[in-house]
């Protein structure tokens, strides 16, 4: 076993993957590369650094080794249940940067701020301007009825019969097969919307219209991108039949996240909607080297 770890460089996060499930293994890092090895021995070799994500199903195991080179590359590690159908914990790459975490939570505590940037994330998902008179806890009442008009219709789309986002976290199997299928589908969105939030140096919890949540400001980007992707992803497989839906709908969500250059999209609007909150974005110290934020060289 590689008693040391090599001196690494994190990739941007545009170029990476977005995530990997992994399950029934041990993650560790052996002659210097990160891998799985099950219970057979059999080891498999996974690139890491280039991965946005990796989702550890049950049966995973994780030696410090493997903690230590996930964080140094900056792949967020998360702890789901099968098929990604519970967030049970998440193993932080590295966390938010001092500048810009002070830069959110200065928004978020500002109400007129927050405000802005509450009704930013509104014009980007509803493509429509809102209001000025019009307060967050309007603006939630408005989401809620968007969103059930949303996926009444994706399911309409799909050919699929929608009774309505009902899930009990304590009894998986309960719920309807559309429901399984936009759990674990939403599970992967969180992901690599989780791993953009933390690249980018920001909190995953100071959120603006979410609030009080682990991952409040997760969920506030991850909707920014929920119902051009994961959701019609989700209902399609619930409307052919699958046998293992929430394989199945991991499948076809990999597949979306690269056909639609997700990654590319999340840190340039996370960026787009703090702005709208009207706070200069803070200079980083001379000190800083920005890991996994995304610069185009043509710029």
């Amino acid at each position: 076993m590689t008693p040391y770890l090599p001196n690494v460089k994190p990739i941007p996060i545009k170029e990476r993957s977005s995530v990997v499930f992994l399950g029934r293994g041990e993650l560790d890092v052996i002659d210097g590369a990160f891998v799985l090895v099950d219970k057979n021995g059999v080891r498999m070799q996974i690139p890491v650094g280039g991965i946005a994500s990796l989702m550890l199903e049950p049966g995973s195991r994780v030696s410090h080794a493997a903690v230590s080179l996930a964080s140094k590359v900056g792949c967020l590690l998360v702890f789901v249940g099968e098929g990604g159908v519970r967030l049970y914990s998440v193993g932080h790459p590295g966390g938010a940067r001092s500048d810009r975490l002070l830069y959110q939570a200065r928004l978020a505590l500002d109400e007129k701020s927050r405000l802005k940037v509450v009704k930013k994330m509104f014009s980007l998902r509803f493509g429509e301007d809102i209001p000025d008179s019009y307060s967050v806890e309007q603006l939630r009442g408005l989401e809620g009825a968007r969103v059930r008009e949303w996926y009444r219709k994706i399911a309409r789309d799909a050919g699929i019969i929608w009774n309505g986002r009902r899930y009990d976290t304590h009894s998986w199997r309960s719920a309807d097969l559309p429901n399984r299928c936009l759990s674990a589908a939403t599970a992967s969105l969180y992901g690599i919307c989780e791993a953009a939030v933390l690249a980018a140096g920001y909190s995953p919890s100071i959120g603006f219209l979410h609030t009080g949540k682990q991952l409040s400001f997760v969920y506030d980007i991850a909707d920014l991108f929920k119902f051009e992707t994961v959701v019609p992803a989700a209902f399609k497989t619930a409307a052919s039949g699958p046998k293992k839906p929430e394989r199945e709908v991991r499948y076809a969500c990999r597949d979306l996240f690269r056909e639609t250059h997700l990654l590319k999209r999340i840190i340039p609007t996370i960026e787009e909607v703090l702005a709208a909150g009207g706070i200069s974005t803070p200079a980083p110290p001379d000190w800083v080297v920005p890991p996994a934020i995304p610069v185009d060289e043509e710029e």
